[in-house]
């Protein structure tokens, strides 16, 4: 046989192995996955205290499916996890109430949970009392 031959020989069984290992992931994908469209999705649920693994549950007509999740632990519990928000720079400080404040606005919300558009925080201003002064350690000469 020669070698071109022997090239598209090898290239037309890469091409049939290609196609068959397509097919069967679609095969699966169609197995697994459901025609409903209207899918309603719960909060992630963590499996233990209020942050990390979990579970989200969804339905759709008479199908219910759970979807693994994860809250991060640092999230924002004031807005629920599935809400994202695009926050400003923060504002000066308030002389007044000691706190510095700033804005958000929603970005995305996930599997259709109920956002606020505009969220606000608060924090607590640096104290500007904080000690610079260390201890100048010099070589003297005798």
């Amino acid at each position: 046989m020669q070698p071109r031959g022997l090239l598209l020989l090898l290239a037309l069984l890469l091409l049939a192995a290609t196609a068959e290992a397509g097919k069967a992931k679609k095969d699966k994908a169609k197995k697994d996955g459901s025609e409903c469209q209207d899918w309603r999705w719960g909060p992630c649920v963590p499996n233990s205290k209020d942050c990390g693994l979990g579970y989200r549950e969804g339905t759709c007509g008479d199908e219910s499916k759970k979807l693994k999740c994860k809250i991060p632990c640092n999230w924002k519990k004031k807005f629920g996890a599935d809400c994202k928000y695009k926050f400003e720079s923060w504002g000066g400080c308030s002389a007044q109430t000691g706190v510095k404040t700033r804005s958000g606005i929603l970005k995305k919300a996930l599997y259709n949970a109920q956002c606020e558009e505009i969220v606000y925080v608060s924090k607590p201003c640096a104290s500007k009392m904080k000690s610079k002064s260390k201890a100048k350690k010099g070589k003297g000469k005798d």
